[in-house]
């Protein structure tokens, strides 16, 4: 069978996907570029929150209408969205062949064309076999799935379940294949990177993970996303002095006002949030800190909005995602009363992204003149496009350069920064 997959929401899934392409291809199916030759298609979706489950509605519908005029076309679809409304999704699509929950890519492999509707609990991890990955030079790698955070704007434990972590053994075994196979950026991807391990092993053991990972041999780095900031310790601070380890410090924190920080079940107050920062760069001055920020939550008002501008100006965060409160209806915060209008969440999310692109700019300009390493993925045009260790994989900003040759790190001398991208040129 010839199938188109299309992969939407996170870089778990995209790791997921990896792997599901590569059991899709040992049971003799096909994995095509185009959905003109294709028989069928597989959506994995995402459910998290409404814009994300929108989008993965009208994919569906979209690839759904393919069968009025290709009767045949099976629309497979898979995922977050999926587990978390496995009733209401049959009878409202009925013109999907199959519907699978939150399952191991290689049990997800083996169910298509199987059955008309098929269901199931979550089962986060799985067992490495091998992969079929991009031609670009990063690759994503699960560490654990589900959460046990009670985070009151989270439906994820719900639909995804309790936190599940691989085994150090597996993952450092896919990360092996990776290196050998050409790929010179892991990303460790997971709900909640900073869990790793506690349900396995009884204590956090990302440090460990991240030792294993940079003693295998090979020039390339390793990158840690999702760290939730009332976990961060001074020994998963220490995991990050390793060689290969990128000084990227993916910290969401959502909010810093003391007041919304509780409402969202948040332990660390905005003074322990500041003390972490502060002791991330004192140990890494070369540090780059990301985070995200939720607006809108409910019972935000201006002066928790002014507190967390003024916290954002303290910090200076290098990276910065901004988003508006979704109001989920089996999210705990849905029932919180003194509900932030749309327009005023906008307003405000419109004023956060203003402070951080000043901020952004300002810490690029820093940059300018001096030498950094710099891993190319594209070229167009004589132009070769690529990071630093200061931008991650699809959420942040690029370098760019004359030259040629792609897959491999160059030293670049920057020579233009703006708010989110550089310029510079070749010195090796």
């Amino acid at each position: 069978m010839k199938l188109y997959v299309i992969v939407l929401g996170c870089a778990k899934n995209e790791a997921d996907f990896s792997l599901f392409k590569y059991h899709l291809k040992q049971l003799g199916h096909e994995v095509v570029d185009d959905v003109e030759d294709a028989d069928g298609v597989v959506i994995d979706t995402c459910g998290f929150i409404v814009d994300a489950k929108q989008e993965s509605i009208d994919t569906i519908l979209e690839f759904a209408s393919i069968k009025k005029q290709k009767p045949d076309f099976k629309v497979y679809v898979t995922g977050c969205l999926v587990q978390r409304y496995p009733k209401d999704l049959p009878l409202e699509i009925p013109e999907v062949d199959g519907w699978f929950g939150v399952i191991p890519p290689k049990n997800l492999a083996e169910s298509i064309n199987k059955t008309k509707k098929y269901i199931t609990d979550p089962v986060a991890v799985y067992e490495f076999e091998g992969r079929v990955d991009s031609d670009l030079p990063y690759a994503y790698v699960k560490i654990a799935d589900g959460c046990d955070r009670a985070c009151t704007f989270c439906t994820i434990p719900k639909f995804k379940g309790g936190f599940v972590s691989r085994k150090l053994e597996d993952i450092e075994k896919e990360v092996r294949y990776l290196i050998e196979n050409g790929k010179k950026e892991i990303v460790l991807v997971a709900q909640d990177t900073t869990g790793y391990g506690v349900d396995l092993y009884g204590k956090q053991m990302l440090p460990e993970l991240l030792k294993r990972i940079n003693d295998i041999d090979g020039n390339f780095w390793i990158r840690v996303m999702y760290m939730h900031p009332d976990h961060v310790t001074d020994e998963i601070l220490k995991g990050f002095s390793y060689e290969k380890v990128v000084k990227y410090f993916d910290i969401p924190i959502q909010h810093s006002s003391d007041n919304i920080l509780k409402l969202m079940g948040r332990t660390k107050s905005t003074k322990e949030l500041e003390e972490l920062f502060d002791k991330i760069r004192s140990l890494y001055p070369q540090a780059v800190l990301r985070t995200s920020i939720i607006v809108g939550f409910p019972g935000e008002t201006k002066d928790d909005f002014e507190q967390l501008i003024d916290f954002i100006r303290t910090i200076e965060f290098d990276r910065l995602g901004g988003f508006v409160y979704s109001d989920e209806e089996d999210a705990a915060s849905y029932n919180l009363p003194n509900k932030v209008s749309l327009k005023t969440a906008q307003k405000r999310l419109d004023t956060l992204m203003e402070v951080q692109a000043e901020i952004s700019f300002l810490r690029n300009q820093r940059l300018v003149g001096k030498v950094i390493d710099v891993l190319f993925e594209e070229e167009v045009n004589g132009v070769i496009i690529g990071r630093s260790y200061m931008d991650a994989p699809e959420v942040d900003g690029n370098v760019f350069v004359k030259g040629h040759g792609i897959n491999r790190f160059g030293k670049v001398k920057i020579t233009e920064a703006d708010t989110y991208d550089l310029e510079g040129e070749l010195v090796e």
